[in-house]
């Protein structure tokens, strides 16, 4: 029996709360019930190659999903965390099914026209939850990946982003991207200083 009742139920997760560049990005999954996905969970815990594996599985299985981006600027504009209900929301404006009860992960959520629950840990408890965290994190490493080439010499594709020593190194040595958020301290600390550059998108 189904503890969030009869009907269709969306579960929601964002990825890239954290990272010193790159997007916020959310997922949206409807479960297929007659469709079941086996090994799903946090997407934290996958490796790379079974995310992509179950991202492909989800997209085909799921009665609907959707992915939405909260850009570099909104972040810095709006503050992480607005962002990251913005990409949420985009994210569940692409379903074609509505739902009856919408399925959070984390203690906040964002402002829906029907039922909303945060749930603690979501993406460990609840499968949708979880198919949602995969299909934003496979789709923001993709992202990250493609600013890697861009941007040589930061490793992007190593480190999606997030402040790793070598990404700071890199961040301090060759000066911040416009895809790196002013808003993080770090980033802004390596503008202030006299000497700071902003590294210009590599043509083409």
């Amino acid at each position: 029996m189904d503890p969030w009742g009869q009907g269709p139920h969306v579960g929601i997760d964002e990825v890239g709360i954290g990272p010193l560049a790159g997007p916020v990005v959310a997922g949206a999954v409807i479960l297929d019930p007659n469709r079941p996905i086996h090994d799903l969970q946090d997407s934290k815990m996958l490796t790379p190659r079974k995310r992509q594996h179950l991202a492909e599985i989800i997209r085909e299985r799921s009665l609907c999903w959707g992915v939405g981006v909260a850009s570099v600027a909104e972040v810095d504009e709006l503050n992480v965390l607005v962002a990251s209900h913005l990409a949420m929301q985009r994210a569940f404006a692409q379903l074609s099914i509505e739902p009856i009860l919408v399925l959070v992960d984390g203690n906040k959520t964002p402002s829906f026209a029907l039922p909303c629950v945060a749930v603690v840990k979501g993406d460990k408890r609840i499968p949708a939850v979880s198919a949602a965290s995969i299909l934003a994190k496979v789709w923001r490493d993709k992202a990250l990946v493609e600013l890697d080439g861009q941007y040589p010499g930061y490793g992007f594709a190593q480190h999606k982003g997030y402040p790793t020593k070598a990404h700071v190194a890199a961040l301090r040595n060759l000066g911040a991207t416009i895809e790196h958020r002013r808003s993080f301290a770090p980033v802004r600390a390596v503008l202030k200083q006299p000497s700071s550059v902003t590294a210009q998108q590599k043509p083409g």
